[in-house]
């Protein structure tokens, strides 16, 4: 009878640390976390079981399925289109290549909303529009958490719309939240917002240059790229959000940290809004503008 050998059984302990080892020389951002999805996804369980059943062999197909995975995860592909979920404000959002991956900063918009319609009179029942919404991540995170809100989220793309209607779907808010395509407001027509909030295209010609190979080879490019100093797409918005919000009403919009003084001044002197500031986010970078419009 043959014997094997424990140091010859990929097991779930096993495959995790090595992956993990593999992704760090790599320079794979969060190469444990990395290896933990990936192994989930190919095992078609949650990230939890995986620490439940340490000890569990993988047979050849697993292993097989795993590698293919590994080898393109080495070249930069991003973990979460791999998987094709990505997490936001404790939801699961199914992702493509069509949209951008949501990432913690952009919830910082979620959480200014959601504190501040509950605590300010008037904003109790929000009319809200997430203008360049992608995978529907702030649009959908504000449903589930304001129910007696209404919603409406524009894209400029129609795969991206296609996905954000699917995470609706899935996250059982679709009925709540009305999709059009467009250019930014352009789909409003004369209707007007309680809050505007919009993650835009932001990064600039020059920031482009060094921007990750994960996110330059991989997401988006029309949803990443904002010209020449980063604000071509936030011109644009200001220029026509006042049209579009209450008064009361706030415009809430996140871009590049290396930005906050550009920003500033933009709000400061674009007519019909007072009171701008900057919140940081979740690492204390200035990365969301608040204006009220008035």
């Amino acid at each position: 009878m043959a014997v094997t050998r424990n140091q010859d059984i990929w097991t779930t302990r096993r495959l995790l640390a090595w992956m993990a080892d593999h992704f760090a020389r790599h320079t794979i951002d969060n190469p444990r976390l990395s290896a933990e999805m990936l192994l989930a996804h190919v095992l078609g369980v949650k990230r939890l079981q995986l620490f439940m059943d340490p000890d569990r062999p993988a047979n050849d197909l697993e292993r097989a399925a795993l590698r293919s995975l590994v080898e393109r995860a080495s070249q930069h592909e991003p973990v979460d289109y791999l998987v094709g979920q990505a997490p936001f404000f404790s939801m699961m959002f199914d992702v493509t290549p069509d949209v951008l991956i949501p990432r913690p900063s952009t919830e910082t918009i979620v959480e200014h909303v959601l504190q501040h319609a509950r605590r300010t009179p008037g904003f109790r029942s929000p009319r809200i529009v997430d203008i360049c919404t992608g995978s529907g991540a702030i649009a959908i995170a504000l449903a589930k958490h304001l129910e007696s809100a209404a919603i409406v989220a524009t894209d400029i793309s129609e795969a991206a719309l296609a996905i954000a209607k699917q995470n609706a779907q899935k996250h059982g808010v679709a009925d709540r939240i009305e999709f059009h395509l467009g250019d930014l407001t352009e789909p409003l027509g004369n209707r007007a917002f309680h809050y505007m909030v919009s993650n835009p295209p932001y990064i600039s010609d020059a920031e482009w240059l060094d921007v990750e190979p994960n996110v330059k080879n991989f997401e988006p490019t029309l949803a990443l790229r904002g010209g020449s100093d980063g604000l071509d797409i936030i011109r644009q918005l200001l220029t026509t959000a006042h049209d579009h919000i209450e008064r009361p009403g706030q415009l809430v919009i996140e871009f590049a940290a290396s930005q906050k003084n550009a920003i500033l001044k933009l709000a400061e002197k674009t007519p019909g809004f007072a009171n701008a500031h900057i919140l940081a986010d979740h690492e204390q970078l200035p990365r969301i503008l608040v204006a009220d419009a008035v």
